[in-house]
C-alpha cells in the first residue's frame, strides 16, 4: 500500500503543477437553435469574434454575472491589445490559455490594474466556458484568459480564502467550438511555461479580436 501510494506521487504533483500555473501564467506587471433564428444575434452587442490562423471564435461576454471581468475583457478588445497575441498554453484535457504574449512569447503591455475576483458568480468552469487566468492572489486577473476544454469542477469557487477562491467565468464559446477543438488537440513543446511542454509547436495567433453583433460577421 505505502510503495502504491508513492508511485502515484509524480501523477499527483503533475496536476497539482498544472492547476498552479493556472495560478495561470501570471504576467509579471437552447444556444444553437436561437442563434439560428436570430442570426446568430447576442443581445445587447456582447459578442466577441476571435479571428485565429486556425479559424474563428465567438465568445459572449455576461454582463449581467460577471459585469468586471466582462468589463475588462470588452476593453482589452475593443483597444486592440489581443491583435496579435498567442494561446501560449494548450493543455488537451484541460484548457486552452491565451491573450498576454506575442508569437516570440514576449509579454505584452502595458496593463491596466488587476480586477477583482468574480468567481463567486455561480457560473462554473465547464466545457467551453471562458475564465480569467491570474497569479496565485485571487484578485490579480489582468489580461489572459483560457477556454476551458473540458468541465474543471476544481476551479469553480469554494470559499473567500486564497485556495477556494477559484477562476472567475465571465463567458462562453457560442460559435467555433471546432476552432477551439483544433487548437486543443495542436502538437506542444517545451518553451513556454517551465517544466511544461504546453507550447504549440505552430503559434496559435489572434489575428484579431473585435466586437461584433452576429456569429455572421
Amino acid at each position: 500500500m505505502k510503495s502504491k501510494f508513492f508511485r502515484s506521487l509524480p501523477k499527483l504533483a503533475a496536476v497539482l503543477a498544472a492547476v498552479f500555473c493556472l495560478i495561470l501564467t501570471p504576467l509579471r506587471q437552447g444556444e444553437a437553435a436561437a442563434q439560428s433564428a436570430s442570426g446568430g444575434a447576442v443581445a445587447g452587442g456582447n459578442l466577441v469574434k476571435l479571428e485565429t490562423n486556425l479559424g474563428n471564435i465567438y465568445i459572449e461576454l455576461d454582463f449581467d454575472k460577471a459585469p468586471v471581468s466582462s468589463a475588462n475583457f470588452k476593453q482589452y478588445v475593443e483597444s486592440g491589445f489581443y491583435n496579435g497575441t498567442i494561446f501560449h498554453r494548450v493543455i488537451s484535457d484541460f484548457m486552452i490559455q491565451g491573450g498576454g504574449y506575442t508569437p516570440d512569447m514576449q509579454e505584452k503591455g502595458p496593463l491596466r490594474a488587476p480586477i477583482i475576483n468574480e468567481a463567486d458568480n455561480g457560473l462554473k468552469n465547464v466545457t467551453y466556458s471562458v475564465a480569467m487566468a491570474r497569479t496565485g492572489y485571487p484578485h490579480s486577473a489582468t489580461v489572459q484568459f483560457f477556454i476551458n476544454v473540458k468541465t474543471n469542477k476544481f476551479l469553480d469557487y469554494k470559499a473567500k480564502t486564497t485556495q477556494g477562491w477559484g477562476y472567475a467565468v465571465f463567458g462562453k464559446v457560442v460559435n467555433g467550438q471546432d476552432v477551439v477543438e483544433k487548437i486543443r488537440i495542436s502538437p506542444t513543446k517545451s518553451g513556454g511555461l517551465p517544466g511544461e511542454t504546453s507550447l504549440p509547436t505552430i503559434p496559435i495567433v489572434i489575428r484579431s479580436a473585435k466586437m461584433v453583433h452576429s456569429v455572421m460577421d
